[in-house]
């Protein structure tokens, strides 16, 4: 059968990482962000079938139109890679934009189920083998200051994935939260609005993970046997760990 995974926000970090992955082993690629600059760069580098949409995942009437609108040659996916999502104000949640707490909230959750119930139908066609991949992120599991609604939005992602596994038992179709630590990508640029100091203090002097480690992962996942699932994959650097409880004294 044909491979083909579709990619949310792939014009940068994991998203753009998957698609040089995948397009390395062989697949076809339907492709989406905001940037569409970016996207039509990416699928002249790639060396596969590319499909590519300018694509606000936020809207659930455009990505209904994207997803009904496939041609033959990508209609048929069999990996959905939900990567699309960001975090910003790392302010405490006293100092933070409301508006800022609303756009984590409608790209990292309401855009993830817009995306996974528009290409549902056609995961549940092509069954066994045929992979839902949301990238979470271990903030997910483990709270830290500055975190508030960032964290919020990716534990909905991870207990998402766990119950969609339930809906699909019995369909073939597997579903995986993959989980991040630190990694080296846009991520810190875009949490504080364009701070490359901040981004640059964030990475310094340690050895995080790159976009292409997920990218791996990812693939991995895709790839396994039919019969096997992971329900979560959280994976952080080996110089990344837990701190003490914080504890507020006189």
């Amino acid at each position: 059968m044909k491979k083909i995974a579709f990619i949310t926000g792939a014009t940068s970090g994991f998203g753009r990482a998957a698609a040089r992955k995948f397009a390395s082993e062989g697949w076809s690629l339907v492709l989406s962000g905001r940037r569409l600059e970016r996207l039509v760069e990416l699928k002249e580098e790639l060396e596969v079938p590319t499909h590519i949409i300018q694509l606000d995942v936020r809207d659930a009437d455009a990505v209904k139109r994207a997803v009904a609108e496939l041609s033959s040659e990508f209609s048929q996916v069999t990996t959905l890679i939900n990567n699309a999502g960001l975090a910003l104000a790392p302010e405490g949640a006293d100092k933070v934009d409301l508006a800022d707490w609303h756009t984590m909230i409608d790209t990292n959750c309401t855009g993830l189920v817009n995306v996974t119930h528009a290409l549902l139908p056609k995961l549940i066609e092509v069954g066994a083998g045929s992979t839902i991949i949301n990238v979470g992120s271990i903030a997910g599991q483990w709270p830290y200051p500055g975190s508030h609604v960032y964290g919020a939005t990716k534990a909905f992602v991870k207990q998402f994935s766990y119950n969609l596994r339930c809906d699909l038992l019995g369909t073939g179709v597997r579903v995986t939260d993959l989980a991040p630590g630190i990694a080296e990508t846009e991520f810190t640029l875009v949490r504080t609005k364009g701070d490359q100091s901040a981004s640059n203090n964030l990475y310094q002097g340690t050895t995080p993970l790159s976009a292409e480690d997920i990218a791996e992962h990812m693939f991995y996942i895709a790839t396994l046997p039919n019969h096997i699932n992971i329900n979560r994959i959280e994976v952080m650097p080996t110089r990344q760990a837990w701190s003490p409880f914080a504890i507020d004294r006189d």
